[in-house]
C-alpha cells in the first residue's frame, strides 16, 4: 500500500495534489510519502517482533537527509556502503552504534573514519579488507566490531546485475571457507567478531532462496559457536522486493518474511539486523514529469515527456517496469492508446516503456512513474548537463522541497578552466 491515491480525478501524495506540487517547483521532480515510509518501517518492525532486533534502513536506495532524518526518528539503524553515506548517516543524526558499514572496497580512510566517529559494526567481504581494517583499528588503539559476509551460493531468481549471493558474484567469502576466515578474524588483535553477514541479492519475489540462505546461516552459526566464536549477531541484508507492476501477483509480505526469519533463525538466541530499502522507500515515491510532444512515428507513437534517463536509470539500466499513470484520471469510456515513453536525452536508451497502453495524453499533461522512491534519484546524474531534479516530501497537507533543482550557472561553475587556458 501507499499513500498515492485520486481525489475527485486528481492524483494525490497524501492529502496534496499532484499538480499544485508542480506548479509550485516544475517539473520533473521526485516525490516522497512519509506516510508510506513510516508505515513501511513499521510492517518490518511490527514483523520480527519478538525477536531481538534492529531494522537497518538501506540508504542506498535513498539517501536524501529528510528521508535519513525520518527513518533515525522512528528508531531505525542504518546500512551504509562508503565513507560519503556514513557522513550523511551522521549529519542526519544515526547514532555510531546504530550504523552498519557494508561493501566490498572499504578504504582506510572510510575505515578510520568510521571507527573514529562511532560504528555498530564493519560487515568484511575478504581476507585482505580484514587485515587492513585490524590494521586501522590497532594504530587507532580501538577494537573494531565485524562480521564476516558469506556466500551461500544461492540463486536469488533475480536480476543478473543486482543478484549478490551466488558463488560467480563479487559479495563475500565462500560459506565453505567461513571457518578458517573466521579462525584468521579472531586471532587478530584489532578485531572482535560478533557475527555473520549475509545478503544473497535485491528484488527478491519468493521467499524460497531468503530460506535456503538462512538454513546454510544456521548450520555455520552452530558450528562457529562450537569453534568458540561468540556469534550473537545474524546480519540477514535486505533485498525483499516490491510490485511495480501492479496487476502482477504481488511479492511476499514482511510479516511472511519475520514469520520466515523466527522459524529459521529464532532458536538461536541471535540478535536479528536486516537492512531494506527498496521496500521501504520504492512505493513511497513517485516521479512526476510532465509530456512535451506527441510525435507520430512508422507504426509508433512516442510519448516524449521531459524526465530523462538521467533522473531514472532503472528502465535504461534494468529494462525496468515503472507503471506509468496520468495525473488527472481520463474520462471514463475513452479508449487508450498505444506509445512508448521516452525522454529527451540523446540516447536511444533513453526510453522507458515500449508499445504501453495507456490513456490518450495531450502536451503538457502530467504523468506519475509510480514505485520511484528507491534507486531513482540516488541513481540520478546531470548527463546532457540537465539538472538534478528537485525531491518532495509530502506530510499530510504540508508538502516541502527537500532538494533544489541546481540552476545551469550553478552547474557550469562547479568546472574549472586552468589558467593556460
Amino acid at each position: 500500500m501507499d499513500h498515492f491515491l485520486y481525489h475527485n480525478g486528481i492524483l494525490h501524495a497524501e492529502d496534496v495534489p499532484l499538480p499544485r506540487i508542480a506548479a509550485q517547483v516544475g517539473t520533473p521532480f521526485y516525490c516522497y510519502s512519509t506516510a508510506t515510509l513510516t508505515r513501511h518501517y513499521r510492517l518490518f518492525d511490527e514483523a520480527l517482533a519478538g525477536m531481538d532486533h534492529l531494522i537497518c534502513y538501506a540508504m542506498k536506495a535513498n539517501s536524501n537527509q529528510a528521508v535519513l532524518r525520518l527513518m533515525a526518528g522512528l528508531g531505525a539503524g542504518v546500512d551504509v556502503v562508503s565513507g560519503g553515506e556514513y557522513a550523511r548517516a551522521r549529519a542526519a543524526g544515526f547514532a555510531g552504534d546504530k550504523i552498519v558499514f557494508s561493501g566490498v572496497g572499504k578504504t582506510r580512510d572510510e575505515m578510520r573514519a568510521a571507527l573514529l566517529g562511532g560504528i555498530r559494526q564493519f560487515n568484511l567481504e575478504s581476507e585482505p579488507e580484514m587485515l587492513a581494517l585490524n590494521e586501522v583499528a590497532l594504530s587507532l588503539g580501538v577494537v573494531a566490531p565485524v562480521t564476516i559476509r558469506v556466500n551461500p551460493d544461492v540463486d536469488a531468481k533475480t536480476h543478473e546485475k543486482i543478484a549478490t549471493g551466488k558463488s560467480e558474484n563479487k559479495f563475500g567469502i565462500p560459506i565453505a571457507r567461513a571457518r578458517a576466515v573466521y579462525a584468521e578474524a579472531a586471532a587478530l588483535p584489532g578485531l572482535a567478531v560478533v557475527g555473520i553477514d549475509v545478503h544473497i541479492g535485491s528484488q527478491l519475489t519468493d521467499l524460497e532462496p531468503f530460506r535456503q540462505a538462512y538454513l546454510k546461516v544456521a548450520e555455520l552459526t552452530r558450528i562457529l559457536r562450537a569453534d568458540g566464536h561468540d556469534i550473537r549477531r545474524l546480519d540477514l541484508g535486505g533485498g525483499l522486493g516490491i510490485p511495480y507492476e501492479r496487476a502482477n501477483t504481488a511479492p511476499p509480505l514482511p510479516i511472511e518474511y519475520g514469520q520466515l526469519v523466527q522459524e529459521v533463525l529464532g532458536d538461536l538466541d541471535c540478535e536479528i539486523e536486516i537492512e531494506p530499502g527498496r521496500l521501504i522507500a520504492g512505493n513511497a515515491g513517485v516521479l512526476v514529469a510532465s509530456v512535451i510532444y506527441v510525435k507520430h512515428g512508422e507504426g509508433r507513437d512516442f510519448l516524449i515527456v521531459d524526465a530523462a534517463m538521467n533522473d531514472l536509470v532503472r528502465p535504461s539500466m534494468y529494462g525496468a517496469h515503472h507503471d506509468i499513470v496520468p495525473v488527472v484520471e481520463p474520462a471514463p469510456g475513452l479508449d487508450p492508446a498505444r506509445y512508448d515513453v521516452v525522454g529527451p536525452v540523446c540516447e536511444s536508451g533513453d526510453t522507458f516503456a515500449k508499445s504501453r497502453l495507456m490513456p490518450i495524453l495531450m502536451p503538457d499533461d502530467l504523468v506519475a512513474f509510480r514505485s520511484a522512491g528507491a534507486y531513482g534519484a540516488v541513481m540520478a546524474s546531470e548527463y546532457n548537463t540537465r539538472p538534478l531534479i528537485p525531491e518532495v516530501l509530502v506530510h499530510g497537507d504540508q508538502f516541502a522541497v527537500i532538494r533544489a533543482r541546481p540552476s545551469f550557472d550553478e552547474i557550469i561553475n562547479r568546472d574549472t578552466i586552468p589558467e593556460w587556458l
